[in-house]
C-alpha cells in the first residue's frame, strides 16, 4: 500500500483550518485518521493513522490475558501530567481499581481503573494516542 502523503497533509490542514481535534477519511479499503491534542497553550501534537484494513485500527493484540479496555473515546495519557511518573509500567503488579492511565475526552480527565488484580504484561498504546471505546489499552497476566 502506498501512503498518500499529500492526502494526509491536506487532512492535517483541515484540522487546523476548522479547529478540529480529529478527522477520519475513508476511500475504498483505505482509511486515514488524523488527530491533534492540545496540551497547554503552545504545545500541539498531531498524529495520523493510515490503514488498508479496518481491523488494524482496532487492538492488534493477539495475546491472552486480562484486557483493560477504554471506557470512552478520547486521548490516552500514561502519566497524570507531562514529565510525571507513569501510572503503570510493564512488570508492575497492580490491584483491581488501580488507575492504569487517563483518557481525556472533552477536556475532562477520566481515570481508567484496572478491572482485575494482575501483572502488567503489555501497554498497547502510546502516550497521547487517540483511543476508541472498547479498545484494549493494557494486557494483564
Amino acid at each position: 500500500m502506498k501512503i498518500d502523503k499529500k492526502k494526509i497533509k491536506e487532512l492535517v490542514d483541515y484540522l487546523k483550518e476548522f479547529e478540529l481535534t480529529e478527522l477520519e477519511y475513508q476511500e475504498d479499503q483505505s482509511k486515514i485518521k488524523v488527530s491533534r491534542v492540545s496540551r497547554g497553550v503552545e504545545q500541539v501534537k498531531t498524529s495520523a493513522v493510515v490503514s488498508a484494513n479496518k481491523s488494524v485500527l482496532k487492538s492488534s493484540d493477539d495475546s491472552e490475558g486480562i484486557r483493560v479496555k477504554s471506557p470512552i473515546i478520547g486521548t490516552a495519557y500514561l502519566a497524570p501530567e507531562p514529565g510525571a511518573k507513569k501510572f503503570v509500567e510493564i512488570g508492575d503488579k497492580i490491584k483491581k481499581g488501580q488507575t492504569v492511565m487517563i483518557v481525556e475526552a472533552m477536556k475532562t480527565m477520566n481515570h481508567v481503573p484496572s478491572t482485575a488484580d494482575g501483572e502488567v504484561k503489555k501497554i498497547l498504546i502510546e502516550d497521547g494516542q487517540p483511543v476508541e471505546f472498547g479498545q484494549t489499552l493494557v494486557l494483564l497476566k
